[in-house]
Formats: C-alpha cells, structure tokens, sequence
C-alpha cells in the first residue's frame, strides 16, 4: 500500500460560515447580499445537512398581527420554558422581535409558513397561555435555502468539515478542514467566521437502538464541533453541563412530540398529566414539555408503558396531524405505520424518553448581534440550543454583523500560522496512513459509554472523577491509534477527536456545578441551588479550563 499525501487547497472569504444547516444558510444568505465574499464549508451537502434536513413543522416567533403589540406577555412565557431560563432578557427579545422578519422571508422564499392562508398557531403551550409557535411546512426547507445562497453568489462547498480555527492573537483568522471527496487540506483564509454546526449528539448512545450511532432524534452528524474548535481558539463556552431530553414514539428516535394530538395514558386508559382528555390538534398532550422523562419514571415505578392515544380524533384531525409530521421529517414513520396497517386511534403508540440521547443545552457563547467573546468569530443556532427559530434568526443577525465587520477589512496574513497548517497535515496523513490501529466507531461507542455511565442520569464528585480519568485515558489512545481506511473516515475520526473534547468539558464543568438543575443530577447536591442560576462560562487558559460565573440579566 503506498503512502497517501494530502494535497493543500487555500481558500480566501470575508466571511466563513462553517456549516451549511439553517444558521450557516441564513448566515450566508445575508453576508452575500450585503456584498462579502461568502463561503460555506458543509461537511455533508447543504441540501440534506443539520439537525433541519429533513424538515421542520414548528417555528418559535412573535407576530405582532397574530400575538398582539404586546411582546413582554411572549418574552414572559418564552422565560418560563427550556431554553428561557439561560437567556438573557436582551437575548430573547431580539429572537422574537426579528423573527416576524424572517417568517415573512421564508413565506417569500416559498417555504410555507402559513396554513389554509393563515398562521397557524400550534403546540408547545398550556391550554389558556399564549402559543408563540406556528406551524410551517419545512420538508422542503433546505433545498430552497440552498438555493437562496447560490442565487446571491455565495460559494457552498459541499463534502468540507472544518475542524480547527486559525487564530493570530487578536482573534480568528480562518480554519482548517478536510474535503472528504478528495484527500485535500483546505485553509482558509477569513476576515470572519461563523459557526452554525449544530448539537452535540453522538456523545451518548443512541436513545432506543445502541448498537446502531446514527438512529438519532437530531442530526448525528452535528457532533459539538463548533464547540470543540471555539474552546480550543479560546472562546467562551457557556451552560455546557446542564443536559436536555427528548421523547417520542419507541425505537423511532423522531422529533415531533409537540404535533401528536393524542392523549398519553398509562395501560389502564388514565391520562397521565393533568392538561388534557381528549385529543386536540391545537395543544397536543403539554405534559410531554413540562415532564419529558416521564416515561422513565412510569418504567421505573412498573406502571408504564405510556401510550399516546389519538382515540376520538376526526378523519380531518387525523390527516393534519400527519401533514406535519411528515414536514418535520417523519415519512418513515407514517410509512411504517401505513406498511403496518396502525392506526394511533385504534392502536396506541408507545412513547419513551429518549433517555440516553442527552445532549448539552449550552455551548458557544454568542450574544444577540451573534458575536462570540473573540474578535472576527461569531456563531448562531444550536452552537447554544435554540432550535429552528434560533438558528434562523440568529444566523440572519451573525451574517449580517460579520459581513459589516468585514467591509473595509484586509485579508488577514496566515504566515504566523505556518507551523500550525503543516502539523495539521501531518496529522491527517498519518491517521490516513496508520495500518494498525482502532476505528472510529470504537472510539464513539467508548465514549458513549464513559458519558452515560458517568454523566447520565446521575452525577455526583465521585463519579465525575473517575469518568473524567476514564474519558483522558481514551482521549490519549484515540490520538494515538485512530485510522481512516479513506477521506470519509479521517472526517468521522475528526468528529470523534472533538466529541471527546466536549465530553472532557462537560465532566469539568458539571463538577464545577454543585447543585441539581434540570437533568444535572447531583446526589452529593440534591437541590436546586438559588444563589447558582446563573451561567457558568468556560474558556481555555494558560492550556487549561477556566471557569467563571455570570448573572443571567432577567
């Protein structure tokens, strides 16, 4: 077997958008209009790529024709919810005062954001509190985005995973990727960049299936690596070790609980949460938002299974409830049921916590103009959890202040980073070369394994300890033996090198968060703490982790 040289491709940009899903689009979009150079690095195809590729059916926003000129009734419950309680109050208004924006873009764009010619306001509320989401028919969201990019003059390159930022001391100047299509190393050279990669899923086992990586909720695919990248590059990172769940039907790790109309009963027929009795199209079953693990508890007790039940529910209902969860990405579910003959008013589904799909709800500190800590790097989207409005509107903002930012600018020199693009391809030439050595499966399903045992359900100082020596000791043998047969191996490898960075930091800072919060489960501190609502911010110094707590601005 010969040798395998990695060839060098430098690239220049005014603004890099590192991900092609909704935020890095959105980002792209708008810096292209505004007149910057843009290039869009995805390490799939922007076409089907993210956490949004294969639709969505709810959008988090505030219509002032539909809520009212009242925003503050909207802000307030918006608080109330998963996402509120690490926002600061600026935060969320921008969201929502933007978002009415970009609803009437995506309507123009020719993603539908009506229904029957109207807004249809659905899912993810109590019956008698305002609703602020809308259904949207998103199937085919990424496609017309991607078109958008490409009419404007930005350059996607498709099959690109950048994997580390290029820094100069003041702040970033570019990243380093891989082209998967060819054995090539990619710099870039960027006035700004903008992370939109996603989640961080794949750091647990899969939800329902764990022998199989890729049956995930959201996209497996997005791995924490704008994360890792920011933390290295010595950006903020924030909230990273408080978890989030999510439930669905079993062993179809699918989103789109807020659009089942059913009512969750436990075997004997009894509704298990307190809201509804009867199927409704417009609130679903609200327990599932407000008690997600629910399902674990019942299993736990012996008084589950749990069962959605659409019993009662029209024809009509019937077909609208599917309508959007086929736009949220679940064709193979309705064809299983279809090839199944089930239909959920005769035959309940069993619905589960997706238990061990955690995933961290923080991550890159980006403020309301989309700005990180470090000059040059901004980031939007699920880089810090905020779903499909999230990653829209903040994109939107981030394309729009990086490309200002740019205007004006010169390239930035890369000779100070010399040393650090020739390590770099080394690095990649030896893990292609390696002819003995693990995969990057092993690595992954290690990992998994470290960071269920340890950081799952429960957490104490005695667990995090011995997880965190666990999780090192894998990190240093992964470096140390990884191979990639071909390019699309070394860009799974790279995934799992960062997958380890962000696991290390969540056992660093969940021994730094000594109370229980949410799914941050501490024996060792079994109450919420009220002096630590806060958020805790996480950077790189002197080598090492550096934690400082901040007051969230309500």
């Amino acid at each position: 077997m010969g040798s395998i040289r990695m060839k060098r491709r430098f690239v220049e940009a005014d603004v890099l958008c590192i991900g092609g899903g909704i935020a890095g689009l959105m980002a792209a979009i708008r810096a292209a209009e505004m007149g910057a150079k843009t290039v869009v690095a995805e390490k799939a195809n922007t076409m089907f790529s993210g956490s949004g590729a294969t639709g969505n059916d709810h959008f988090l926003c505030y219509l002032p024709e539909v809520h009212g000129k009242d925003i503050e009734p909207i802000v307030n419950e918006f608080q109330l919810g998963q996402q509120g309680g690490l926002r600061h109050r600026s935060f969320i208004h921008t969201w929502l005062l933007r978002s009415e924006e970009i609803v009437k873009l995506w309507d123009d764009w020719g993603i539908p954001m009506k229904y029957n010619g109207k807004y249809e306001l659905s899912g993810h509320a109590l019956p008698g509190n305002p609703i602020y989401h809308i259904h949207y028919a998103g199937k085919d969201q990424k496609k017309i985005l991607t078109e958008q990019t490409l009419k404007r003059g930005a350059e996607i390159m498709n099959r690109v995973m950048c994997f580390d930022l290029i820094t100069d001391g003041n702040g970033v100047t570019g990243a380093i990727g891989i082209n998967t299509w060819h054995d090539e190393v990619v710099f870039f050279k960027a006035k700004t960049v903008i992370l939109g990669t996603g989640s961080a899923i794949r750091l647990y086992p899969a939800s329902t299936t764990p022998a199989w990586l890729f049956n995930t909720r959201l996209s497996p695919t997005c791995v924490g690596d704008g994360r890792a990248m920011a933390y290295r590059a010595g950006a903020e990172l924030v909230n990273i070790e408080i978890p989030i769940l999510r439930c669905g039907p079993v062993y179809f790790a699918r989103a789109g609980k807020g659009t089942w109309a059913g009512v969750l009963r436990d075997p004997q027929g009894k509704p298990v949460g307190p809201f509804v009795t009867e199927p409704d199209n417009r609130y679903g079953d609200p327990v599932v938002d407000i008690y997600q693990d629910i399902f674990m508890d019942y299993k736990k007790t012996g008084r589950g299974p749990v069962y959605m039940d659409c019993k009662g529910l029209s024809d009509e209902g019937l077909e609208y409830m599917y309508h959007w969860l086929y736009n949220e990405g679940n064709a193979g579910l309705l064809n299983h049921l279809k090839e199944e003959g089930i239909d959920p008013r005769e035959r309940p589904v069993e619905f589960r916590t997706y238990h061990y799909e955690l995933f961290p709800r923080g991550g890159v500190y980006y403020d309301e103009e989309g700005a990180t800590s470090m000059k040059g790097l901004y980031a939007a989207g699920d880089e810090f959890f905020g779903g499909i409005s999230g990653a829209a509107v903040f994109g939107w903002i981030a394309g729009e202040n990086a490309a200002k930012q740019a205007k004006g600018m010169a390239l930035p020199a890369i000779d100070h980073a010399k040393d650090r693009l020739e390590e770099a391809v080394a690095e990649m030439e030896h893990i292609r070369n390696r002819e003995v050595g693990a995969s990057w499966k092993e690595a992954n399903i290690a990992l998994q394994q470290i960071m269920y045992d340890f950081t799952g359900e429960v957490r104490s100082e005695t667990l995090l300890d011995a997880g965190l020596l666990a999780l090192r000791r894998l990190k240093r043998k992964a470096r140390e033996s990884l191979l990639a047969a071909n390019a699309h191996e070394l860009c799974r490898c790279l995934e799992v090198f960062n997958l380890l960075e962000v696991g290390e930091l969540i056992f660093i800072a969940a021994k730094e968060r000594r109370e229980t919060r949410g799914k941050h489960i501490r024996p060792d501190y079994p109450f919420t703490n009220p002096q630590l609502s806060k958020l805790l911010v996480l950077r790189k110094e002197d080598g090492g982790p550096a934690m400082e707590w901040r007051p969230i601005k309500r």
